[in-house]
């Protein structure tokens, strides 16, 4: 394989901690108080559900976030820090590129009325998939120095 500057290996490398760095961003700018003591996150998505096209979407929120907010408030928030930081520095990769193709594509079917949110989650599924597939760890990566899914 030809590249430009850089090996292959290394421009996986370079997707994945950009992808990692998005989900940190998208930690780093919710207001944790208002999200973990007033709920507006969450509260906001129950609002999104209730209207939503589909009732299996209405459905599975209805039985799953709606009941636990608070709960549910703390998943989504540290699950995205989680993300970010697995992704940025190469820490269970495969594991968090799974976790996060199944994040986004929850955000993706909650949003599917929102040509914004479908663009912007339909691309880091595709860039999960494409670090996944590369195996994206092999280089630049806490797993690579430690051995870890070799």
């Amino acid at each position: 394989m030809r590249t430009i500057g850089l090996s292959g290996a290394e421009w996986l490398a370079v997707l994945r901690i950009g992808l990692g760095l998005w989900w940190l961003e998208s930690w780093r700018h919710k207001n944790k108080k208002d999200w973990f003591e007033r709920g507006t996150g969450i509260g906001w998505a129950v609002g999104v559900a209730a209207k939503h096209r589909w009732a299996f979407v209405r459905g599975g929120f209805d039985a799953v976030v709606t009941p636990r907010p608070k709960a549910m408030a703390y998943v989504v928030v540290y699950a995205e820090l989680a993300l970010g930081l697995g992704l940025t520095l190469g820490f269970l990769t495969p594991i968090a590129l799974i976790g996060a193709m199944v994040l986004n594509l929850l955000y993706f079917l909650l949003m599917i009325h929102d040509w914004a949110e479908q663009g912007q989650n339909s691309m880091m599924v595709l860039i999960s998939m494409v670090g996944l597939f590369g195996m994206s760890w092999q280089t630049w990566s806490l797993d690579e120095a430690w051995g870890l899914f070799l």
